[in-house]
């Protein structure tokens, strides 16, 4: 392990290993606070980057999931309620519908009124939150958080977003759409501030078209020109990458 300013490095030799190390290091931070109260939130992102995590996290039969209530921290706005790239239905396959939560709250992009949903999502979440499991896109965005949205100190905890072409062609590289157009413009998401409200960080990062994006997260200067770069100021941030996103550092 590095620690860069306030961040927590851990490093490791491919995918596999870095979900299983994440998973067990969340697993733990679970018991832990549950040691001291009857219920924990936890927040989840979704994406490709995170199966491998949310893999190991799934099959620890120690974790008391009834004890957990369950967000996550983006979605797309105007796809079919059943579409597979949706991010409540990525999740609802790999973890939330296979392991018993106390509550699962989803965000709803087929809302009529987007505003509307927002209100409603950051009302449950006004308390903060314990775990916040997230990933770091190449363009540097924290959930939907692109650098022309992204704002450290957003008055907001959820917000309705565009997606800048980045972000959009990422979606294409991940193989969850087959051209950028099919790609929604818009979406729904976690402002900074709802997910640095989390208590602790765990930041899981792989692969080789996330390493310019984890060079800037740890190098560049802090600011919403690179919005991961605000990780290295939160008091319990864990990043965790593989030998290929780390290979630029």
């Amino acid at each position: 392990m590095h620690t860069f300013e306030r961040i927590n490095v851990h490093q490791f030799e491919d995918r596999r290993r870095m979900g299983a190390a994440a998973a067990a290091a969340v697993a733990q931070r679970i018991h832990s606070l549950l040691a001291g109260q009857e219920f924990i939130s936890m927040i989840f992102a979704a994406a490709p980057s995170q199966q491998e995590f949310l893999e190991a996290l799934r099959t620890d039969a120690t974790i008391p999931w009834h004890r957990i209530h369950a967000f996550h921290m983006d979605e797309y706005l105007g796809l079919p309620a059943d579409a597979p790239q949706g991010f409540g239905n990525f999740l609802e396959m790999r973890l939330f519908g296979i392991v018993p939560f106390g509550q699962v709250h989803y965000l709803n992009g087929q809302a009529t009124d987007a505003a509307e949903e927002c209100t409603r999502y950051a009302q449950l979440l006004k308390d903060g939150t314990d775990i916040v499991c997230m990933g770091v896109g190449e363009n540097t965005h924290i959930a939907f958080n692109d650098p022309h949205v992204a704002d450290f100190n957003d008055p907001v905890l959820v917000k309705v977003v565009d997606l800048d072409e980045a972000c959009r062609r990422q979606q294409v590289n991940d193989g969850c759409f087959a051209t950028p157009e099919e790609v929604p413009t818009h979406a729904l998401t976690l402002t900074v501030p709802a997910l640095f409200r989390g208590k602790y960080i765990y930041c899981m990062v792989p692969g080789p078209a996330k390493a310019a994006a984890i060079r800037h997260t740890l190098q560049s200067p802090v600011s919403e020109q690179y919005p991961s770069t605000i990780l290295r100021t939160h008091p319990h941030a864990e990043l965790y990458l593989d030998k290929d996103s780390a290979a630029l550092l």
